[in-house]
């Protein structure tokens, strides 16, 4: 269990708090967590809107980000730009994004879990690559890559 002390006074809601102290919660994660009472002020199950004051103690119930059954493949992607944080790429035409029944593999998120390695944050507590889109296989536009 992860346990903070509040340092400052800082009248804040918990959800918030957490989210400018914990920066590797996506704020998903953290209203997931928040709903499945795993986090604690002074240890009781806290709500999302409690204030958090000086000197409380904040536990985080810490749940092991599951490994994905999916597998890195060398598959060769034009990156247009990539920092620390995102990849943007373009997503070549009749390329699946995500695995799915009849494309179990040979897809984007293949190809940016090869380029990302270890990089990559957990999402609803799975490790998977976060692709945000709203794209089809036959469309070829950029797609961008959140590792948040």
């Amino acid at each position: 269990m992860k346990k903070i002390e509040v340092t400052k006074n800082e009248n804040m809601r918990l959800d918030k708090w957490i989210a400018l102290e914990c920066e590797e919660l996506s704020r998903n994660r953290l209203q997931k967590l928040i709903e499945e009472k795993k986090i604690y002020i002074n240890g009781k199950c806290a709500k999302a809107s409690t204030k958090v004051s000086l000197g409380d103690v904040v536990e985080i119930e810490e749940v092991p980000v599951k490994k994905t059954s999916l597998q890195a493949q060398d598959i060769p992607v034009e990156i247009i730009y990539e920092d620390s944080d995102i990849i943007v790429v373009n997503k070549p035409k009749g390329m699946v994004v995500h695995p799915a029944n009849g494309n179990p593999d040979g897809t984007l998120v293949n190809a940016i879990m090869n380029i990302c390695k270890d990089t990559l944050s957990g999402i609803g507590g799975e490790l998977r690559p976060g692709i945000v889109h709203r794209l089809d296989k036959d469309t070829s536009r950029i797609n961008y890559h959140c590792q948040k």
